[in-house]
């Protein structure tokens, strides 16, 4: 798959595909004989577990510790357990949290919702 179907594939731009390619996110892409980019479904599935991980808060930094370990293969998989395990944790905890603020949200709502029926 070329550079513009994966982006479509992707929902990222180029310009971001190419930054994670020369940052180390995605250090293994295959090149066709003229040079360009050819990526494969695993790549897909990889791009698609990175946007998980940045959308559910894990920064850049950490997703490069993370796709270091991978690119080392299996010796490596209880560290990047290990990894997913304290951001899930972390999640956890901001969706606790965000709770708390969307029920204060909702208790104000309602509040104004009772003054204007009285």
């Amino acid at each position: 798959m070329n550079m513009s179907a994966f982006a479509a594939q992707t929902g990222l731009s180029a310009h971001t595909l190419r930054y994670y390619e020369k940052i180390g996110v995605m250090p293994h892409i295959q090149r066709n004989s003229s040079g360009h980019r050819a990526f494969t479904l695993r790549d897909l599935e990889w791009v698609r577990f990175v946007t998980r991980l940045k959308e559910t808060g894990m920064p850049l930094e950490g997703i490069l510790v993370y796709a270091g370990l991978r690119a080392q293969g299996d010796s490596t998989l209880d560290q990047r357990q290990q990894i997913l395990e304290m951001h899930r944790d972390a999640l956890k905890l901001r969706i606790e949290k965000e709770q708390l603020h969307l029920q204060a949200l909702e208790t104000k709502i309602k509040h104004y919702q009772d003054i204007r029926l009285t």
